[in-house]
């Protein structure tokens, strides 16, 4: 049992996908496979422009398997994974590799050279039985990792929620970074993001999840940090009161709110005193909603 994806983000048409594979693969006692791509095929062909990554591979290859995927395969997508025709790629892998018994795609999905690959090009194949799920509206429009990009873009965490099934969350091991934020009395805990595009940049009211029972309010810069020469994004998270280490510590930052966004500074005071600034406002704005959440 296969579906195929790119699966950026495991939205709610994506858990779709996932679920009707998983429950056909426990019917038939077969293995559940996800297929998917690394980097993503836009990425790849977009290399100067490309689109905002939702999720990282290491956070999409945890979220297939909670799910119930019992195999994800992780495919190159490179040159020759480009230029393969949509029916070598059945043949060679959906076939020849998986021995597919069914295989399941969105309602949009397209394979091969030229996105030549679709619904009715698999069903030519007699080796497995080919289904396509019904689109998954919210609102009255298509779920779409490009519709959750949007709202992320203008800060619309609460329209990103929904479209995800979850409040959108960055997961990844904490690293050491320069250790500057410790030094200003703001030590935070570090994710990289490597060389993908952010879905969002800037300073955000956020919790952290991962380290015990309740979540940690924090705020959170997300990018470049043009005030001390940054290059690659990195996600920096300050635990409001907590004093502990968490380096190699698997954490998820939940963002709640956009409070601004990120800025040159002149000098590091004025840096520090925007940063007084923003957790201020950080914390009142979490302590409101856990108060009207109670209420």
């Amino acid at each position: 049992m296969v579906c195929i994806g790119a699966f950026d983000g495991l939205h709610l048409g994506h858990r779709a996908l996932v679920r009707h594979a998983v429950e056909r693969a426990r019917a038939l006692g077969a293995p559940a496979v996800a297929l998917t791509f690394e980097p993503l095929p836009r990425e790849f062909f977009a290399q100067s422009e490309p689109p905002p990554r939702l999720t990282l591979a290491r956070a999409k290859f945890e979220g297939l398997r909670d799910l119930g995927i019992d195999v994800v395969g992780l495919l190159r997508f490179d040159g020759r994974l480009a230029s393969m025709t949509a029916e070598r790629f059945v043949r060679d892998m959906l076939v020849g590799r998986l021995s597919a018994r069914e295989v399941w795609i969105g309602p949009d999905f397209r394979f091969g050279k030229g996105r030549a690959g679709d619904l009715a090009l698999l069903r030519t194949f007699d080796a497995f039985e080919s289904h396509a799920i019904d689109p998954i509206l919210v609102e009255g429009e298509r779920v779409s990792s490009t519709r959750i990009r949007g709202a992320l873009t203008t800060g619309d965490f609460d329209t990103a929620a929904r479209l995800l099934g979850r409040r959108y969350a960055i997961d990844g091991r904490v690293v050491r970074g320069k250790q500057l934020g410790r030094t200003l009395g703001y030590p935070t805990a570090n994710l990289r993001y490597g060389r993908r595009r952010p879905p969002l940049q800037g300073i955000f009211a956020t919790r952290v999840h991962g380290l015990g029972g309740a979540p940690i309010d924090s705020v959170s810069s997300f990018g470049t940090r043009p005030t001390v020469a940054g290059v690659e994004p990195l996600l920096e998270a300050h635990l409001f009161d907590f004093d502990g280490d968490l380096y190699g510590r698997r954490i998820s930052v939940e963002f709640v709110a956009h409070l601004r966004d990120e800025l040159t500074f002149t000098d590091l005071p004025a840096m520090v005193e925007q940063i007084h600034r923003d957790a201020r406002q950080a914390r009142e704005l979490l302590s409101s909603l856990s108060q009207q959440a109670c209420a």
